[in-house]
């Protein structure tokens, strides 16, 4: 029970995601053969195959994610006899990794589970038009400092700008319109920030600006059916445990224009005593981050056949 899995987001795609996995094993294919139903499309053919730059589409990248996501817990239940009710004592993810979080746990099935991602990638692109809004990456800035900058940035441009994510270890991420964003980069080097940098996103996720979205996601998550996680999630805009099906529905509505507490999120866990983090899906992403964040934690990532043994001896 001293485990967490966590489940990577947007940034993680990369075309060849999940092949091995299906290569591999009947219970991986099984995922991305739901996948491909629920949503009348071959994703696995793009993932597998490509091209890279439609692969990267916000519509395509959230489900893709969360069908390799999946995968791999399918594969570690049939290969390595998981079972996350008795083994882990929480799930999280980053962004749309909290639907993989929600979909391994049970809560949601993975076909309402691809369908809702596909709503949710298609209303974040449509929120805002492309090239009004932008991210960035603060490298070396801290929450608070973030926060000032942001808020400062906001008001010389009478512009969205705030924290979308407190990513641990000086990586803060702010998010809003183009103009403000920009602003706050040069307001951050200003500051002495060791580094601002622009990141190739198509929209300015989990800042005011992404209303529409969270709109469109109140109401296809209405509709959805949630059930009790089997293990506790822990949510990004609460940073805390929760199990109530009403809860996660709401918090899952607030988590568009709400920030990623991910420092907070890894922190807590880590603070009721779990030293094993267990990545599930694409890339190492959220590996690199938890040393930064808990450096007594170890983790391990979970993405292809390779990755079993590392599993298992963990």
């Amino acid at each position: 029970m001293s485990k967490a899995f966590i489940f990577p987001g947007q940034g993680s795609q990369a075309v060849g995601m999940g092949k091995a996995l299906a290569e591999n094993f009947a219970p991986a294919r099984a995922v991305f053969d739901e996948v491909d139903s629920a949503l009348s499309q071959k994703l696995s053919t793009l993932m597998f195959e490509g091209p890279e730059a439609e692969l990267t589409l916000t519509a395509n990248a959230q489900p893709a994610l969360m069908a390799v996501s999946l995968a791999a817990i399918r594969v570690l239940q049939a290969e390595c006899g998981l079972d996350l009710a008795r083994d882990a004592r929480f799930v999280a993810g980053h962004s749309l990794g909290e639907y993989s979080a929600l979909a391994a746990a049970g809560a949601l099935s993975v076909s309402d589970t691809a369908k809702l991602l596909r709503i949710r990638g298609d209303a974040m692109q449509k929120a805002v038009p492309v090239g009004e809004g932008a991210m960035a990456a603060l490298l070396g800035a801290e929450l608070d400092q973030a926060r000032e900058i942001s808020a400062q940035a906001a008001a010389d441009q009478s512009a969205v700008c705030q924290v979308a994510n407190d990513n641990g270890g000086g990586q803060v991420v702010i998010s809003g319109a183009k103009v403000a964003v920009e602003r706050a980069m040069d307001i951050a080097k200003e500051k002495g920030i060791k580094r601002a940098v622009l990141l190739p996103v198509s929209a300015p996720f989990h800042c005011a600006l992404m209303q529409p979205a969270a709109d469109a996601m109140a109401q296809a998550l209405a509709g959805a059916a949630i059930s009790t996680p089997c293990v506790p999630v822990v949510a990004n805009v609460t940073a805390a445990p929760v199990s109530d099906p009403e809860m996660i529905r709401k918090l899952l509505v607030e988590q568009v224009t709400g920030a990623v507490r991910w420092r907070e999120c890894v922190a807590y866990i880590a603070d009721q005593g779990v030293t094993k983090f267990v990545e599930c899906g694409s890339g190492k992403v959220l590996a690199g981050l938890l040393k930064r964040i808990a450096p007594g934690a170890t983790a391990v990532s979970v993405g292809g056949p390779g990755d079993l043994d590392a599993y298992r001896a963990f």
